[in-house]
């Protein structure tokens, strides 16, 4: 039977000890490697480890046209798989899901590794109900879409008290954080987790008020977005 490690990668390119050994084992054992990106693939496990030769392993992209099928046939050679993301753990907010999902379906052992998550990470960091929790990945970009994700979201988070989760692209950060702030109530609590495990982390919970008059700069800094119920 075909066996396929789902294998997490650093959430910072400067934060390879936050993993554990064993994820360097089972890379070894591996012989086909499907990867969302594969040359800060290859560079990662360059750095994890030293003598890997690169070229006497077989390496696919996720998200090509021809991908699901090369993985079904791949899987029929019972060479040991391994499936990276670019950050953080595949198959969690990431488009690996979909292979994983393959594995199963075709008799496949799935072993996932511990790693870095950045949204766990951000989670237990917040402050936030860790019980009830709910990520939605990214918000809608179109504004009057987005304008009503937001109050929904305070709603499910006030009136269910669950832990609101998202995410957006570093380079649109800081149109998120005035969104959040015009569209939130000022009592309600927002945390930003940002470059998570990286040497310039941090995580702060205020108040939408209290972040209003200190306004961060998030662009192109990976960044968690937490809603909280507040007061």
């Amino acid at each position: 039977m075909t066996t396929v490690y789902l294998i997490p990668t650093p959430l910072h390119p400067e934060a390879t000890q936050v993993l554990p050994e064993y994820v360097l084992q089972a890379i070894k054992e591996c012989k086909v490697f499907f990867v969302e990106n594969k040359r800060t693939c290859r560079r990662y496990f360059k750095q994890y480890w030293k003598e890997m030769i690169i070229d006497e392993y077989t390496w696919h992209t996720i998200g090509e046209p021809a991908t699901k099928a090369v993985f079904i046939n791949t899987l029929k050679t019972n060479h040991v798989i391994g499936i990276a993301s670019e950050a953080g753990c595949p198959g969690v907010a990431d488009p690996g899901q979909e292979l994983v999902d393959l594995a199963h379906r075709h008799g496949a052992t799935v072993k996932p590794l511990v790693g870095p998550s950045s949204i766990l990470l951000a989670l237990m960091a917040s402050g936030g109900n860790g019980q009830q929790f709910q990520f939605l990945g990214y918000l809608p970009i179109e504004d009057n879409a987005k304008q009503k994700m937001i109050r929904r979201i305070e709603f499910a988070a006030k009136n269910e008290n669950t832990t609101q989760l998202f995410i957006e692209a570093p380079y649109r950060n800081d149109q998120l954080l005035r969104a959040l702030l015009k569209h939130l109530q000022p009592s309600t609590l927002l945390c930003l987790a940002v470059e998570l495990t990286g040497p310039t982390e941090w995580v702060c919970t205020r108040t939408v008020a209290d972040w209003a008059r200190d306004l961060p700069k998030l662009h192109k800094r990976p960044t968690i977005f937490l809603v909280l119920p507040g007061g």
